[in-house]
């Protein structure tokens, strides 16, 4: 089922899109407003597949080819790596993106949203 981008996938999404180098990451700065969710991991670590319309859209036209343009390590308390969040591309579109666990078991795209997105933090 396609649906609109839930919140915690855009705000991980965007902050991962802040370390990709200009130009490539202004033209995927583009499209995630044109992002929909089209599928997410079954096992709940908030993996997301995109669905995007690329008639309404640019690819990034260095891009080509599966890539990973965003890699970002998520930090536990002790400043230790527990996770990752990688971004995909395919052919200059964003394609998906991927929450991955260092040494926790369940870590999930909450877990990340909660260290990465401070402002999103409920005390």
């Amino acid at each position: 089922m396609i649906e609109a981008l839930p919140d915690d996938v855009a705000h991980v999404l965007d902050l991962a899109m802040c370390f990709v180098a200009a130009p490539s990451g202004i033209q995927l700065g583009m499209q995630i407003r044109h992002l929909r969710a089209q599928k997410r991991c079954a096992c709940g670590c908030g993996s997301t597949y995109f669905s995007l319309d690329a008639e309404t859209v640019a690819p990034a036209p260095a891009l080509t080819g599966t890539q990973v343009v965003g890699d970002m390590e998520v930090f536990g308390a002790k400043q230790e790596t527990v996770g990752q969040v990688q971004v995909f591309t395919e052919d200059g579109y964003l394609a998906w993106f991927e929450v991955c666990s260092w040494n926790e078991e369940g870590f999930t795209l909450a877990d990340a949203h909660r260290r990465l997105c401070p402002c999103h933090r409920r005390g």
